[in-house]
């Protein structure tokens, strides 16, 4: 594997270990989660003999492989001996950032699954201070969005002719939800005709072509992609110009589940015409809410 890149992806429970892992699936790495360490070796030299070439890999070992975690040690002591090229990533968050982690998601601990969460963490920290002290990049996660994530991870590892390319991330919203937080640019469509007061329409939402049929009948939907469109053309070549590799996008209407799902995906399609790289994220999609919409979208044209 001498002409390879193998990636140790590691670090604290709760940290974004998974999130890295799908950043790096998205720049072309082969990823496997949750590998035993022991099979580091074997793995290396599988992948030297896989026909399709694969030049980068990217594995998480964390303390979720319980015993078969220790051999670590002797994993990488055998690829230094293989004069395999790898680096180790090692994520990691404040105590008080994973506690919150871990009580929203109402997963225990993986070392200490009916104790204090402060006890699991600590006892996590000794186990792999080894591999923090090895490790060629620290990304400290207490602080930033899943997104902000994404962004540093590909920063770092993405080939340097990849790292002038825009990376466009568009999210569809429901204002009654709140705003994205991390959004850099934010568009509100909900003067837009609303589907949740056409009875047949109201359970399918902006995926659904009789939906996307409705949103996008009306001379004002089109004229507005088309005005958003102009905006991209002239926003996307100055952000990249400006060094500028991740923009986020914000689509939003009231419930989050028709119009800006529409726009959304239009939007995504007309940018991946242009060569950008666009990813959709329907945030509130899938959530529903008793309370009527806002009095100004009753009118139905």
């Amino acid at each position: 594997m001498n002409d390879r890149f193998l990636l140790i992806v590691t670090g604290m429970s709760g940290a974004g270990k998974s999130s890295a892992l799908h950043a790096l699936e998205d720049l072309d790495f082969f990823c496997v989660d949750n590998l035993p360490p022991a099979l580091l070796p074997q793995f290396t030299k599988l992948l030297n003999e896989e026909p399709q070439h694969i030049r980068q890999a990217a594995i998480c070992v964390d303390v979720r492989g319980g015993e078969f975690f220790y051999s670590i040690f002797s994993a990488l002591e055998q690829l230094d001996k293989q004069d395999v090229r790898y680096e180790i990533l090692f994520l990691d968050a404040s105590d008080e950032a994973l506690v919150r982690r871990f009580k929203e998601s109402r997963r225990p601990h993986p070392l200490l699954p009916n104790g204090r969460l402060l006890e699991g963490i600590e006892k996590e920290r000794s186990k792999t201070s080894f591999l923090k002290g090895r490790a060629d990049h620290i990304l400290d996660t207490s602080n930033i969005t899943p997104h902000q994530l994404v962004e540093a991870v590909q920063r770092l590892f993405m080939h340097p002719e990849e790292k002038t390319q825009l990376l466009v991330h568009i999210v569809s919203f429901g204002f009654k939800f709140g705003l994205p937080l991390d959004s850099d640019l934010l568009f509100d469509v909900r003067f837009m005709p609303n589907p949740y007061w056409v009875q047949e329409l109201r359970d399918y939402t902006g995926l659904h072509a009789s939906v996307i049929d409705y949103v996008m009948k009306w001379p004002v939907s089109r004229m507005f992609l088309n005005k958003l469109m102009e905006l991209m053309d002239f926003l996307l070549p100055n952000y990249k110009l400006e060094g500028k590799n991740q923009l986020v996008i914000a689509i939003g209407c009231t419930g989050g589940r028709h119009r800006s799902v529409t726009v959304a995906e239009k939007l995504a399609d007309e940018l991946r015409l242009l060569g950008y790289v666009v990813d959709v994220t329907h945030r509130d999609i899938k959530k529903r809410n008793k309370d009527a919409e806002e009095s100004e979208d009753k009118i139905i044209p």
